[in-house]
C-alpha cells in the first residue's frame, strides 16, 4: 500500500535558477527558511530587506515604495516602547535612534530598487489574508509593533482585493524588469491565533487569488509549499514543538521539491559539491593539530579554490 499522497509539481518555465541567477525573496517567515537554503548552497539572493511581511498589501506597498524610490522621513516613523518603528517594516529594523532608522530605511529601499531592476527571479511567499488597519491614519500596516490592538481594525482581504494587489505587484515589477520570473507560494505556517477556520479561509483566499493572476507565458508561476505540507506531509512529526511551524525535516523536504522543479541541472551538481564543503567546514576534529586533520583541511581548501576559480563561488 502507498501511505503517501505525493504531489506532482510541473514547472512551465524555461528560465530555471542557477548560481548565476539573482534571486529576491519577499514574504512570511517561510521565506526565511527558503532563503537559508539558498544561502547555504551559495546562491545569489536577498531575503526580506524590510523584514518579514505576512500579507500581500504589505508586499505591494514595499514594491511600490521601491520602484518609486521613496524617501523616508520623520513622518514615516513613530516612537513606541523606547524605540523608533516604521509601520511598513518589521520590528527587526526598529532602532533606539530616529536618525539610524531613517537612514536604514532609505538605504534598504534604495538597494531594493536596484535588486528589482537586476533580479532574474522573485519569490513571494504569502502568509495570511488578515490585515490590520491603523484607525488613526486609516492605513494598512505591515507590523503592529505591539501597539494596543484596540487601535487597529482587523480585516480579511477578499479574493478580489488580493488579486488586485497581486496584479499591481506584477505590473510594478514588470514595468522595471519585464523578463523577471515571479514565483508565488503560500506559507505552510498555520496562523492559528486567528482561529482554525479563519486560518483555512485566509489560506484559501490567497491560493484562489494567486491562481487568478498567474500565467506562465507572462513569467508568473505558483509553487505549492502549503499543499506539500498539508497533503503530503500531513503528520505532526513534521512540525516543531509548537505544532504550527514546519520542522527541519519538513523544510528540507519542501526545499527538495523546489530544487527538483526550479533549480537548473548544472546547479544541482554544484549543490552536492557545496554541501560536501559546508559539512567539511562544520566538522570539529578531536585533534586540530593532527596530520590527518591538516590533510583534510588542505583537501577542503582545494575544493573551495576550485569552486571559486570555476564558478566564482566564495565561502
Amino acid at each position: 500500500m502507498n501511505f503517501r499522497t505525493q504531489i506532482s509539481i510541473k514547472n512551465k518555465s524555461n528560465n530555471l535558477i542557477d548560481h548565476r541567477s539573482k534571486i529576491l525573496l519577499f514574504g512570511s517567515c517561510f521565506t526565511e527558511n527558503i532563503g537559508d537554503k539558498l544561502n547555504y548552497f551559495k546562491f545569489q539572493n536577498t531575503v526580506n530587506p524590510f523584514g518579514i511581511l505576512f500579507h500581500p498589501k504589505a508586499i505591494e506597498n514595499l514594491i511600490t515604495s521601491a520602484t518609486n524610490k521613496k524617501e523616508y522621513t520623520e513622518k514615516d516613523i513613530f516612537f513606541q516602547n523606547e524605540r523608533w518603528h516604521c509601520f511598513e517594516a518589521h520590528s527587526e529594523l526598529s532602532s533606539s535612534s530616529k536618525e539610524e532608522l531613517i537612514k536604514n530605511l532609505n538605504f534598504r529601499i534604495s538597494s531594493t530598487n536596484k535588486q528589482l531592476l537586476e533580479s532574474t527571479h522573485l519569490i513571494i511567499t504569502l502568509g495570511t489574508s488578515w490585515i490590520y488597519r491603523f484607525i488613526e491614519s486609516d492605513t494598512i500596516v505591515a507590523n503592529c509593533h505591539k501597539i494596543p490592538q484596540k487601535k487597529f481594525l482587523k480585516e480579511l482581504l477578499t479574493v478580489t482585493e488580493i488579486s488586485s494587489s497581486l496584479e499591481a505587484i506584477i505590473s510594478l515589477i514588470k514595468s522595471v524588469n519585464p523578463k523577471i520570473e515571479i514565483l508565488f507560494t503560500v506559507s505552510p505556517v498555520r496562523h492559528l491565533k486567528d482561529g482554525f477556520t479563519e486560518n483555512m479561509l485566509s489560506k484559501a483566499h490567497l491560493i484562489s487569488a494567486i491562481h487568478n493572476v498567474i500565467e506562465p507565458r507572462n513569467h508568473t508561476h505558483y509553487f505549492p509549499s502549503y499543499e506539500i505540507m498539508m497533503d503530503d506531509l500531513r503528520e505532526y512529526r513534521f512540525y516543531k514543538n509548537d505544532m504550527i511551524h514546519p520542522n527541519e525535516t519538513a523544510i528540507a523536504y519542501i526545499w527538495q521539491q523546489f530544487k527538483n522543479t526550479w533549480i537548473d541541472t548544472n546547479s544541482i551538481d554544484l549543490i552536492a559539491e557545496i554541501d560536501s564543503i559546508q559539512k567539511g567546514l562544520e566538522h570539529r576534529p578531536f585533534n586540530e593539530n593532527s596530520v590527518q586533520h591538516q590533510q583534510f583541511i588542505e583537501g577542503l581548501q582545494l575544493k573551495i579554490n576550485k569552486l571559486q576559480e570555476n564558478h566564482k563561488i566564495t565561502f
